[in-house]
């Protein structure tokens, strides 16, 4: 699959947590973790609230691979870091968290927008 079915992308795109996944070296995947995801377009986006340091993100990154499972749909997946300086991107996953989230409050949301968060964006793709 190189790419995600209208219906998977509206369905993971609606669906208000994620759950996350990377293979380990041995292919096998780790426990899910939940996190938020946002739809941007025909992708998929996840950030860390807490930071490039977070176990899940570095996890990710180094294994390229895994699978996620949300509003009904799972998948294996590849993680592809996106560029922090991609400025119309960074800000359009930023409006998308908050058109998606703001409901949980300023404090909240405020881990997953802006240029700290945007150095731990990945996007979705599907495998």
């Amino acid at each position: 699959m190189t790419s995600w079915t209208a219906s998977d992308l509206e369905r993971v795109g609606r669906a208000d947590e994620l759950k996350i996944s990377s293979t380990r070296p041995d292919s096998t995947y780790r426990p899910f973790v939940i996190i938020w995801a946002v739809r941007v377009g025909d992708d998929l986006y996840v950030r860390s609230a807490y930071g490039t340091a977070n176990p899940w993100y570095r996890r990710a990154l180094r294994s390229t691979t895994g699978r996620i499972a949300a509003g009904g749909v799972e998948a294996a997946v590849a993680f592809v870091h996106v560029d922090p300086d991609d400025t119309p991107l960074q800000e359009a996953v930023d409006a998308a968290y908050h058109a998606k989230y703001d409901r949980y409050g300023a404090r909240i949301v405020g881990t997953v927008v802006g240029p700290t968060a945007h150095l731990s964006t990945i996007r979705i793709d599907p495998r």
